[in-house]
């Protein structure tokens, strides 16, 4: 009777053993409450890659971006698919994926444009529409944003008044 009491208590030390070591082992290993990426969450390059395209097509085109005739001129002389190759590779990066972005710096690209918080402000409102219309969720939506956002005081001029 006592061995099979014993017995009993060192399976059950065993399976207690077995079960604490699993749980420490997933954490160690990561794999228990580790959000993805937002480049994970927006789905990887090849949605990233359809919403930037989507974005260049509408943003190019604008009349009240190419008012302005720095925006206007530099669109007549960069291609949209140059710029779509460089938005996707910025956007890949930004949100955690393995892309490397290769241009220039957002002040360096954007000093010459002369680009007004009216011109910013219009620019916003296309990528909201974008991520809209490719049903991005309003989390990724908002990260997305705030990265965009994160490069307004290189890309606006100061004295922007219009």
């Amino acid at each position: 009777m006592i061995s099979r009491i014993i017995r009993m208590w060192f399976v059950l030390a065993l399976i207690t053993i077995a079960v604490v070591g699993s749980r420490a082992a997933l954490a160690q290993s990561g794999t228990e409450q580790k959000q993805p990426s937002l480049y994970n969450r927006l789905g990887g390059l090849a949605p990233i890659s359809v919403v930037v395209s989507d974005f260049i097509d509408v943003l190019v085109p604008d009349p009240v971006l190419n008012a302005n005739p720095a925006i206007d001129a530099a669109r007549k002389r960069v291609p949209p698919p140059y710029l779509k190759y460089h938005v996707t590779a910025m956007v890949c990066q930004a949100t955690g994926g393995p892309c490397q972005y290769h241009g220039r710096g957002m002040k360096e690209s954007h000093a010459h444009l002369n680009i007004t918080e009216r011109e910013w402000d219009r620019m916003v409102t296309i990528f909201k529409e974008i991520l809209a219309k490719h049903d991005v969720p309003e989390k990724e939506s908002q990260e997305l944003l705030k990265i965009v956002g994160s490069t307004k005081a290189d890309i606006v001029v100061s004295n922007s008044g219009k």
